[in-house]
Formats: structure tokens, sequence, C-alpha cells
């Protein structure tokens, strides 16, 4: 007699998914001609890691925004190497598969030499996949040495927060002919040193998007409208995890904060009431261990 193998007998197992591959260079330099917009977004930690591995995201940044939403300071400035190259090496375990981005914080760069031995160390000691100083004309002499060292190379035009000083604050870039001038001969200085890929920051729409055409490498915004190659946010602040302040050109995706402190009360009250830890969340054991154990205390009680 056949034996009955239930509802599901005959139905195919499911497909296996498809492991996920590592964005390239190539793939990431090719984006301009093909169309595809590219997913960045900056991960401070290990968990925000690993969600943005889940959700396909193409690279993951190891922005220096980190010193303010990991460690509580009001400017990236206080951003050192050690710090970055810790959050790294959490973040490429967590994301083990994206492409990862180091961004090299405030003065570690300004020299050939220093640029050199602080980006290998993201290659080195995180296993980075590239790295982003800031910087255009200025800087193109160290991002050349950078992409000469076979170290993969992008940079950050616009807004640039490692020289927030010399703008009075955070002020868009580029309201003038004469600015928008400055930011184009900036990427172009920027390509010309052959880094794969440039960010413009808190720079008109019409702008980056006039800029980003004259260019053959992909550009990435953050406050810089649609018109760029790919879009860069920082994780906490779109999932409104990051609630000190929120920038115009954050989307809150979700309201995580909320979501967790809701949790929070809610634990507090089950504590203060009594109702938690129940059974359901409690260890047992066998009742006549316990009863043993029970005599053997009333016994040293009385001894």
């Amino acid at each position: 007699m056949a034996q009955d193998k239930g509802p599901e007998a005959g139905k195919s197992a499911p497909a296996a998914e498809k492991k996920r591959e590592k964005r390239t260079i190539t793939e990431i330099r090719d984006s301009k001609k093909t169309g595809e917009k590219m997913v960045y977004m900056s991960v401070p930690d290990y968990t925000s890691a690993k969600w943005a591995e889940m959700a396909g995201v193409d690279v993951a940044v190891v922005g220096d925004s980190l010193a303010m939403i990991a460690h509580g300071h009001p400017s990236t400035i206080p951003a050192t190497m050690d710090m970055m190259v810790m959050h790294a090496q959490a973040i490429r375990r967590g994301a083990p598969t994206t492409f990862v981005l180091g961004c090299m914080p405030y003065q570690s760069y300004h020299t050939v030499e220093r640029a050199l031995t602080n980006a290998t160390r993201f290659m080195q000691e995180a296993g980075s996949d590239a790295v982003k100083p800031q910087g255009g004309k200025s800087q193109a002499h160290i991002l050349k040495a950078l992409v000469d060292a076979g170290i993969p190379t992008a940079s950050h035009i616009g807004l640039t927060p490692h020289t927030i000083a010399m703008f009075g604050g955070f002020k868009i870039q580029g309201r003038t002919a004469d600015a928008a001038m400055k930011i184009l001969e900036d990427a172009l200085a920027i390509e010309d040193a052959g880094c794969f890929m440039l960010e413009f920051e808190a720079v008109p729409a019409k702008i980056a998007k006039l800029i980003s055409e004259q260019l053959t490498i992909p550009t990435i915004g953050i406050g810089a409208g649609v018109g760029t190659d790919g879009q860069i946010l920082l994780c906490h602040d779109l999932l409104g995890v990051f609630t000190d302040f929120k920038p115009k050109f954050t989307k809150r995706f979700a309201k995580l904060t909320e979501v967790a402190v809701t949790g929070i009360k809610q634990y507090i009250k089950e504590v203060k009431e009594g109702s938690f830890p129940d059974d359901d969340h409690s260890y047992t054991v066998k009742e006549e261990e316990y009863e043993k154990f029970a005599t053997m205390v009333r016994k040293r009680r009385h001894v």
C-alpha cells in the first residue's frame, strides 16, 4: 500500500535562493552607461550592515558621520582612523558580500604619505573595497596617488563636512553660476585623477544633474536631487533611528526610534508590575531536583 505523503506530495522543492554577489568596481563604473541607479547607504555598525546586505544595498559606506550617530559628537571632525577602522571591521563582518566603501576621516589624507598609510589601513585591516577622501582640484594629486597605488578611490564635493568651518556652517553649495562652475572643475579633476565615482552633497538638483552629464564616471547624491547616477542616505536617518535632527534631504522610510521607545516602555511596565518574565521566558528544573535542593537549603539554615 502506498504511503500517504500528505498535501505537500508532488510539489517540487523551492529553488535555492541565488547567492548574493558583491558589486564590483567595473559594475559601479558601468552604471553610468547602463543607467542602473546605485544605492549607497552609510552604516555605522554590524547590525545595520546586516540590514543593508539583507535588503540588497549596492554599497555599504563606512561614513565618518558615525562620530555623530554612534558616538554623540556634534560633527564628523572627531572621527579618527582608529575609530573608523574599528567600525569598518564590524561592517565588513556584518556585510561580507556587500561592497564596502571606507570614508577617510578629517586630516587623515592631507599629505600623500598620510593618505596612502590610512587608505591602506582601510583595505588591509578592515577589508574595505575602496576609500573616499573629500575634495576636488586641491586634492587631485592625493586622489591620483591613491589610484596609482592600486587603491580604488572615490571623492566627495559640494558641501564637504571636513571643511565646514570654511563654509560657515552646513550651507548649500553651487547656487551661483561661478560656484557651480567650481564644482564642475572639482568633478572633472576627480575624474581625471582616476576615481571611479564621486559624491555630491547639498547641491541644487539642476546643477548636480548638469555636472553629472559632463562626466564619464558615475555620481551619487545626498541632497543633490534625482539627476545623479545613484543616491546615498544614512541608515539611521532613513530608518528614523537618529532623531537629534533631520536634514531636508532625508526621507523617513521608517520610525524605528518610536517603535523602540514603545517597546522599552512596555518592558518597564511589565517588570514593574511583575508580569515579566513569565513562564514562557524562564527556565525550568525537574521538581524532584528542586525539592532536593530546597531540603538542602532548609538543613543548611539549621546547621
